[in-house]
């Protein structure tokens, strides 16, 4: 098991920053693929951006040069650094993990087991 809990949301108006944060604990939670996803109201869950185990990063194409997702083993957080901020970014955002697939991040959303209760991050212009 694999206990997720977001945190970081918040109102921004549109060029503005925000920082999420996802503390992880349970087992193996450090080997798996930890993810950022989002929901806005009305659309379907979507990925955001993804990171190994062993660090490597992607992006989904309307986030890229915008976001960065690291994380900190130390201390069990996973991040998501977002920069000029968009009113089509607003959502609900969820990390999540997937430990069938640490080295790759090559699961579907499906593969995604663990989940955070997501933070609402509001952009306006």
């Amino acid at each position: 098991q694999v206990q997720l809990v977001e945190s970081g949301g918040g109102s921004v108006q549109a060029g503005g920053s925000l920082r999420l944060s996802c503390v992880a604990s349970g087992n193996n939670h450090d080997r798996a693929c930890m993810a950022w996803f989002r929901q806005a109201p009305g659309k379907e869950r979507e990925g955001v951006a993804r990171i190994t185990s062993d660090g490597r990063q992607s992006y989904a194409d309307s986030v890229t040069g915008r976001f960065t997702i690291s994380k900190d083993n130390t201390k069990n957080t996973l991040y998501l650094q977002m920069d000029s901020l968009k009113p089509e970014d607003t959502a609900m955002y969820y990390c999540a993990a997937d430990p069938r697939n640490p080295e790759d991040c090559a699961g579907a959303i499906g593969d995604f087991g663990f989940w955070g209760q997501g933070t609402q991050v509001t952009v306006s212009l």
